[in-house]
């Protein structure tokens, strides 16, 4: 460990510095002052408003156990607000330790103590929800209580209109797959790509938990937003997949590394359907929480959930499309996993150290695609970055296999644009980076 830790730190000094809350005006600062202690009330909020639930299931402990977490979250809100040192996680999760650890290794990086301003915000985010996670685990028997549940399951009714029309063009396309030629091919292929871009609009942690469902036909809106993409780089992604299939690679394997549940999760399932019914991919792995996170970050429970929603849905091909994914799962052509690596606080360039099992696992992929911003933050480690840095260089030796980032700009780092792109945005939307108005589709071979 020691050895992994001074590679960790050789590595960190040869980068930009990290994005952090202690420079007052970025968005880091206005996240930790503003967004994070909005989330944790609301959390708080949640878990009063099923006080009734936890007696009827648990009588007086249920009760207990609410007024422990409540007193938990209320104390890590005020760690939060008066920058208080982080501590370490006092639970016993499979994760627990890798986190005390990651504690450990910035305590050895500074004189002072790792805490909420000062510290790298990505660690620091990710250590709220992670903080979040322990007050329930510590307060048995509602552990398992998904405090963003309810925001994930009204951001799906929200979006009904969309997804009946995103799942109705899917089936009736479907119906004359097999006589596209590679042009139409191609076609259907990039729109859904900008379907699953945009898509990642719909994330409920830059929100603070107030809708932000998908309102307008996704399919009308391909064509309006896409001068809005900054790096497009769809005509790499159908290259790589076109010559699988004129290969006729025994298997073709995608993996998508999600973002939020919702409408988000519904545009990703529709471009997986596409795939594999075009033959593009023949297997399609997906990743992932393995706790709740973020808000609206997908875990197993959602994904489950949002195909039985689709199975017993009162239309046509939102029913149709949900019996497809299930049969999908049963034949193996879906497969979901969850890793503990994509809710702890590494950087992706040191999954080959930390997790090598799941680095090993994506090396078996032909393409990894990777959903929003927190994993766009993870894979160009949430640096001060130049905006014409390449975005190989950003990745930092990160690359079990050739990956895409589909990512909606929601926080102030971006890397790859040309020579005064960056600038020019800067000076006419000051605001680009965070506004989520912009997006990238971004390839690294």
């Amino acid at each position: 460990m020691a050895s992994q830790r001074l590679k960790m730190a050789a590595q960190a000094s040869s980068l930009p510095a990290s994005l952090a809350g202690k420079y007052k005006g970025s968005f880091a600062y206005v996240t930790i002052t503003d967004r994070l202690p909005l989330i944790l009330t609301k959390v708080i909020d949640t878990l009063h408003r099923h006080k009734n639930e936890f007696f009827e299931e648990f009588g007086e402990k249920g009760l207990e156990a609410e007024k422990h977490a409540i007193a938990c979250l209320s104390k890590l809100r005020n760690e939060l607000q008066t920058d208080k040192p982080l501590t370490t996680l006092k639970d016993n999760g499979p994760d627990a330790t890798l986190w005390n650890q990651y504690l450990e290794y910035h305590k050895n990086l500074s004189d002072e103590p790792p805490s909420w301003f000062q510290s790298p915000w990505l660690y620091t985010e990710c250590y709220m929800y992670r903080r979040i996670h322990e007050a329930l685990a510590l307060s048995p028997p509602i552990s398992d209580f998904d405090f963003f549940k309810e925001e994930k399951e009204r951001a799906f009714f929200d979006s009904q209109d969309a997804i009946i029309i995103l799942s109705t063009y899917l089936q009736q396309m479907l119906k004359n797959i097999q006589n596209l030629n590679e042009k139409m091919l191609k076609e259907e292929l990039l729109k859904l790509i900008q379907v699953s871009l945009w898509g990642n609009k719909c994330d409920l942690s830059i929100s603070g938990g107030a809708d932000n469902s998908q309102k307008a036909n996704p399919l009308q809106s391909v064509e309006e937003l896409k001068s809005f993409i900054l790096v497009d780089h769809m005509e790499k992604v159908w290259s790589l997949l076109i010559n699988m299939k004129r290969k006729n690679a025994q298997t073709t394997r995608l993996d998508i590394t999600l973002d939020n549940a919702g409408f988000e999760l519904i545009a990703d399932l529709v471009l997986a359907d596409f795939l594999i019914s075009s033959e593009l991919a023949n297997e399609i792995h997906f990743h992932g929480k393995s706790m709740p996170w973020y808000v609206s970050d997908t875990t197993k429970r959602d994904m489950n959930w949002v195909i039985k929603q689709m199975q017993s849905a009162n239309h046509k091909w939102m029913s149709r499309c949900g019996v497809s994914w299930e049969g999908y799962r049963k034949k193996g052509s879906w497969i979901y996993h969850d890793h503990l690596f994509w809710t702890l606080p590494h950087e992706f360039s040191s999954m080959a150290q930390v997790a090598p099992d799941l680095y090993t696992e994506l090396q078996k992929s032909d393409l990894i695609i990777f959903k929003g911003d927190l994993n766009y933050r993870k894979l160009i480690g949430d640096r001060k970055w130049e905006f014409t840095v390449p975005f190989h260089q950003a990745l930092n030796n990160f690359h079990p296999a050739p990956l895409c980032s589909f990512r909606t700009l929601k926080c102030d780092i971006q890397v790859g644009l040309k020579p005064g792109q960056g600038e020019q945005l800067t000076n006419t939307e000051p605001d680009w980076m965070i506004i989520g108005k912009y997006g990238i589709i971004q390839f690294d071979a």
